[in-house]
Parts: C-alpha cells; structure tokens; sequence
C-alpha cells in the first residue's frame, strides 16, 4: 500500500526550508508558474489537464467555442433556475453552485445524457443503423441502457439528445452545430450535422443541445466521464452569475406561482 499520492498529472519540487510549499508545479511536464501561466490561456489549460499534454490548435478553438455556447444556459434551465431559487432565498454562493450542480446532473439537458451519449459515440461511432438501435427504447429497459449505466438512474423517458417537448430544431443549436462542424469537419460533428435529419425522422423529436455538446466533447478526445464533469464544469459560469444576481435582488422579485395554486382535500 502505497503512503504517497499517485498522479501521472502533476508533480511538486518543494521548497528547501519548506516541504508543504512547492516552489514549482508541473502539469503533465510543463512549469505551470514559470511556463503557463505568462504563455497560454485558460482553455488550453483546461485542455492540458484533461487530456495531459499540449493540446492542438483545433481542440482550444473548439472548446473555446463550446465554451461560450454552453456558458450560460438561461434562467429557463433547470439547473440555472436553481441557482436562482437558492440566491433568491438568501443561500450563499456555494448552496447556489451546488443546487445548480445536483440539478444539471440529471438526464434531461444535464451532464447524465452527455454521458450516454458519450457511450452512444464510442459504441456507435459514425454508423448510423448502430445509432437508430441504441435509441430506440426496448421493451423494459430505455435508450442507453446497454451502455452499462444501469446503476442509480432512473429508466429515461425520452431518446438521449433529443428535445421531447420540441418540434423543430432549436435556432441556438443548429447554429452551434454549425460552428463547431467549421472547427474541425470531418468527424463526429459533421456526421451529426449530416445525419441530423434522417436522426430527427427516426425518432420524431429533433436533436438538442446535448447531442452537439456530446459530439463536440468526442471530438476533443474527452471519455464519458471527462465530457459529463467538464459539461457540469462549463455550465456552471451562468449559474452563479445568475444566483448572484437573484440573491442580490431578493425574493420579492423572484416569480413565485403561489396564487395559481390550488390545494384539495383529498379526504373522503
């Protein structure tokens, strides 16, 4: 049994008076106080850690731009929204995050579907019959279930990365796509940008933001797990932004639906 941290990530060069302090750090070999930080920015770092060594010019544009993209889902998002309620209610920034974190995880819109999705990339690739039936619920199980998540989720009640409450493809996604498709064509992103249709027709919902997410993060060379954590990551800049902003603003002008509610006596 080992007494030592094992990381093939970083390592620290301690101080010579001070064996707690590091005098230098080193990400996957680069100096990160002597090196990165004066040279490169933000999302190529974010990239060095998750993939451990410099990454290419194609992967920090694509990131960068799905960065932006996913931001700042809205108040109209579930995890957003939570944030919201818990700045509006007076919670600190932390029981803001973490509302919003607990809520995103789940499987519609939330970092769970990214993760099947993921599994539907490595499993189906760029083979479109493989797609239809990884899809397509089955009698007593769902869409991704033989992906091996059959753990704590409950059974999906809707196609992974598909918008059950839509009719059309989203203005916002279809413009992603289209961006990230420019970043690097000839992949996963240009395979859902030209199977999109014959996808939708299937299933009979149009695609969402989550299968351009998925497929972005499989560009970029990320597994299910690194694409759920840095989706939960990335989307959490809107929601604190927001949470501050609600709690600043305080409840009384946060909506709250009481008069449209209506309380029944069930007794007999």
């Amino acid at each position: 049994m080992s007494n030592k941290i094992v990381t093939d990530l970083w390592k620290e060069i301690p101080e010579p008076e001070n064996p707690f302090r590091p005098s230098q750090c080193l990400c996957a070999g680069f100096d990160v106080y002597g090196e990165l930080v004066p040279q490169i920015s933000w999302t190529e770092y974010v990239l060095l850690l998750f993939l451990k060594q410099q990454p290419e010019g194609f992967q920090v544009d694509l990131l960068n731009a799905l960065a932006v993209a996913l931001g700042n889902p809205g108040p109209r998002d579930q995890s957003v929204h939570a944030a919201m309620a818990a700045g509006a209610g007076g919670a600190g920034a932390a029981a803001s995050l973490i509302a919003a974190l607990a809520v995103g995880a789940g499987q519609l819109g939330g970092a769970r579907e990214i993760a099947v999705l993921m599994e539907g990339v490595h499993q189906c690739k760029q083979d479109l019959n493989l797609w239809l039936a990884f899809l397509q619920p089955r009698p007593g199980s769902t869409a991704g279930e033989q992906a091996n998540f059959k753990d704590v989720w409950p059974v999906s009640e809707h196609a992974p990365g598909f918008d059950p409450h839509a009719v059309a493809t989203g203005k916002t996604a279809t413009q992603t796509l289209d961006y990230l498709e420019s970043c690097y064509p000839g992949f996963q992103l240009t395979w859902l940008k030209q199977n999109k249709d014959a996808l939708e027709n299937a299933i009979e919902k149009p695609i969402s933001m989550a299968f351009v997410a998925a497929s972005g993060f499989a560009d970029l060379g990320l597994d299910e797990e690194q694409a759920e954590v840095l989706y939960l990551l990335i989307r959490l800049s809107g929601a604190a932004v927001h949470g501050l902003e609600q709690r600043w603003r305080g409840w009384r002008e946060f909506p709250f639906y009481g008069n449209n509610l209506k309380v029944t006596n069930t007794k007999d």
